[in-house]
């Protein structure tokens, strides 16, 4: 009786640590297998583009060295400097995503206008950075008009009004929903942990969900093939029945399932894909996930999603011990951001919901170097340290990796 009482002390005060090893071991078990199933899935594509196997590999890795370089100077900032500016990070978030209309700047992929091209740093999407400058923004209007979160148009309406200028461009600019729903989701997260009304919420999701239903039905009694929002008419089509245009709409979707099918149980060995050698197009991207599976079978997926649940626990922890509402609030945005984004992008790949463009968090080939969420996310990490004693920045460290291979 006495050993076990002694076992589950020592599991509490591993757990209570002043550095958080469980955080920060998951960070790079997950960093680990993203870096080697780039390789794995990238391979096949980069030798058919460039003649070089390990093209996209290098890339992603140089990216993620310069981030953290930039991470270490910029972290000394201590990041309450960051609230007092949270209207000019709201602006700038605004302005960047209309970056893509300069001529010379924006690029269009895929007939979708979401990125702009930067000298030495290649291409990147701009919706990156807004992603982090609303969360700032939010973190910094939330914790300065607390006294009015509880009034439905003080505290629900204007914050969501706030909300509608980057959503708007994201969506008819540069026809990037995802991103938008994206951050609908951790602007929503974010208000309630601060103390919005959940009535308020549910009110507004009933209207929200009777408004989609009533455009969607139309659309489809309409079907309008022609119209601007015809592709995402059809992937909805699609999700219903991918095998009634598998050559076309249906091709990614029923290539990747095609992936996990053939992983069974244990995978068929890392590096033994067959669907990467150019049937799942683009495989090192948003549907590694698929690469995952087939090489690494259930039982690697339900280890990376555990890894996830665990990432996604230490977080909200972390969330609870912060100093300050604002700490506080920024913490929670960036493991929502990071837990919505790998949530999406698994439920696309396994066929769960219509196809959309959302990267998985460490795995997807991104070449982005966002040092900004690690910085400050450091920087809180820090402050909490001069704070609680028993807390040490070490329970930040994975967040410096975060936005290393995140995209939208």
């Amino acid at each position: 009786m006495q050993t076990g009482k002694k076992k589950v002390k020592r599991f509490s005060k591993f757990l209570n640590n002043k550095m958080d090893y469980i955080l920060f071991i998951t960070v790079l078990i997950l960093l680990s297998l993203g870096i080697v199933m780039v390789l794995s899935a990238s391979a096949p594509s980069a030798l058919s583009e460039t003649g070089k196997s390990y093209t996209y590999f290098i890339k992603q890795f140089i990216c993620a060295i310069i981030g953290i370089i930039a991470m270490l100077f910029i972290s000394k900032i201590d990041y309450r400097f960051y609230k007092k500016y949270y209207w000019a990070v709201y602006a700038g978030s605004v302005l960047v995503l209309l970056l893509v209309l300069v001529p010379g700047l924006g690029k269009s992929v895929n007939g979708a206008t979401r990125w702009i091209k930067v000298p030495i740093l290649g291409q990147f999407q701009p919706s990156e950075i807004s992603k982090i400058g609303l969360i700032i923004f939010y973190a910094g209007y939330l914790s300065d008009h607390k006294s009015e979160l509880k009034d439905f148009w003080k505290g629900f309406v204007k914050p969501f009004l706030l909300l509608v200028p980057p959503i708007a461009i994201l969506y008819f600019i540069q026809n990037h929903l995802s991103v938008s729903l994206v951050i609908g989701i951790v602007t929503c997260v974010m208000m309630l942990m601060a103390g919005c009304r959940v009535l308020h919420f549910l009110l507004a999701g009933l209207v929200g969900i009777a408004g989609v239903a009533l455009i969607v039905i139309k659309e489809l009694l309409k079907g309008e093939s022609s119209s601007s929002g015809s592709f995402r008419l059809d992937r909805i089509k699609t999700f219903f029945d991918p095998w009634a245009d598998a050559t076309g709409t249906g091709y990614q979707m029923v290539q990747s399932l095609y992936a996990i099918g053939s992983g069974g149980l244990f995978g068929v060995g890392l590096g033994n894909s067959k669907q990467k050698y150019l049937y799942i197009p683009e495989p090192q991207n948003d549907f590694i996930f698929a690469i995952v599976a087939e090489e690494l079978g259930f039982v690697g997926c339900a280890v990376i999603i555990a890894l996830f649940a665990v990432f996604a626990w230490r977080g909200i922890v972390i969330s609870m011990k912060a100093p300050d509402m604002f700490g506080s609030l920024l913490a929670i945005g960036v493991t929502t951001l990071v837990a919505t984004q790998a949530i999406i992008n698994i439920a696309v790949v396994t066929a769960s919901i219509p196809t959309t463009g959302m990267a998985l968090p460490f795995f997807s080939y991104r070449r982005n170097c966002t040092c900004d969420t690690s910085s400050f996310c450091r920087n809180i990490a820090e402050y909490i340290k001069s704070r609680f004693k028993s807390l040490d920045k070490l329970q930040f460290t994975a967040y410096i990796f975060i936005m290393r291979e995140i995209n939208s």
